[in-house]
């Protein structure tokens, strides 16, 4: 919580420095994306010569594309035997750098780049065919139609556009596409823990575990709690507001896991082989999800539809007569219901508190 409109990258040595003081840490290692910790933030850290602070984070496309140049330490070739590796560079004194290749993700981003180069193609056609059939003429009038079109899908860096009173030609550039398509799936974290307090599988894991963070801020904003807007005015109330989604963000944390056996959750994933890979379901969970029921045939369901499901669970109030006394009677539960309180190690309770 940070008075005004405070961006996360200005807030984060704020929050460093709240964390290490309040558990009083002597040594610290935040982990975070590219956009969070960014080299701007690095700088402000080794400047606070009282700070043994650590990182974990991520280079940016440019500093991937410096590293990838000519003569460069991050080559195709590292990744001939395996999909990591780790390598130096003097922009980076005093910090390891693991360089990793995902083959899935680098087909998913050929395959995406491909479509929007096509779309980006499709979109300009008409344009092309009124300029060669002479129904659109004049360099400014075809720049003008062409300007608002060419970078529709983001891909004007890719193409080269000539222009004339009469003609208009728009053309790949190969070389430049086949360039930044050799860094699919490439991504370069970097960190200052050394190898003897993290291994290179352990700081990839970490740098991944982030994902959780994203899913959970997710759940506070959006998905289960609805955090945001706020709409309160004064400090103390925006600041319990807050604490308040916090601890429905906790509550909701343990009962996803405690609740994982109804769910498409995998609560039992195995161990990763492959750092850099996806992850891998258990065949427990893969079993789950294409048959939409669990091991003994109960169907299982999605955290939130199963939240839906419970609220079908209702007490009523019956009163037996016109002055006859009310009686809380509970619905029958299904055997879903009966089962997320035994997970919960709980009865259903009949009357409230």
């Amino acid at each position: 919580m940070f008075a005004g409109n405070t961006a996360d990258p200005t807030a984060f040595i704020d929050a460093v420095k709240i964390v290490r003081d309040k558990f009083n840490l002597t040594q610290m290692v935040m982990v975070g994306d590219r956009g969070m910790i960014t080299s701007a933030r690095i700088d402000a850290i080794r400047a606070d010569t009282t700070s043994a602070m650590g990182w974990v984070t991520a280079l940016r496309a440019p500093a991937i594309k410096a590293l990838a140049a000519q003569g460069g330490p991050l080559q195709p070739t590292l990744f001939d035997e395996q999909n990591l590796a780790e390598i130096s560079h003097p922009d980076y004194p005093g910090e390891r750098l693991i360089a990793c290749r995902n083959p899935f993700l680098a087909t998913e981003r050929a395959h995406k780049r491909s479509e929007l180069l096509a779309a980006t193609e499709n979109t300009l056609d008409p344009v092309l065919a009124a300029v060669h059939t002479g129904r659109l003429n004049g360099a400014d009038r075809i720049g003008l139609a062409v300007g608002p079109l060419i970078n529709k899908y983001k891909m004007a860096k890719h193409f080269d556009v000539t222009i004339t009173d009469t003609n208009l030609a728009i053309t790949r550039k190969t070389d430049q596409i086949q360039a930044e398509a050799a860094l699919d799936g490439i991504y370069v974290i970097r960190t200052t823990l050394g190898a003897d307090t993290l291994n290179t599988a352990a700081v990839i894991d970490a740098y991944k575990n982030l994902s959780n963070v994203e899913r959970d801020f997710r759940s506070i904003k959006v998905d289960d709690l609805d955090l945001r807007p706020i709409y309160h005015r004064l400090e103390d109330r925006v600041r319990a507001h807050v604490f308040i989604a916090m601890l429905a963000a906790y509550l909701t944390w343990h009962l996803r896991e405690t609740l994982a056996p109804l769910t498409f959750t995998d609560h039992t994933p195995p161990a990763r082989t492959d750092p850099v890979g996806p992850a891998v379901r258990s065949a427990a969970a893969t079993r789950k999800a294409s048959r939409r029921k669990d091991d003994t045939d109960q169907p299982v369901r999605s955290f939130q539809t199963l939240l839906d499901h419970l609220a079908t669970l209702t007490r009523n109030n019956i009163q037996h007569g016109t002055n006859g006394p009310v009686v809380p009677t509970l619905a029958v539960p299904t055997h879903t219901q009966r089962r997320v309180f035994e997970l919960l190690n709980t009865v259903i309770p009949l009357n409230l508190k």
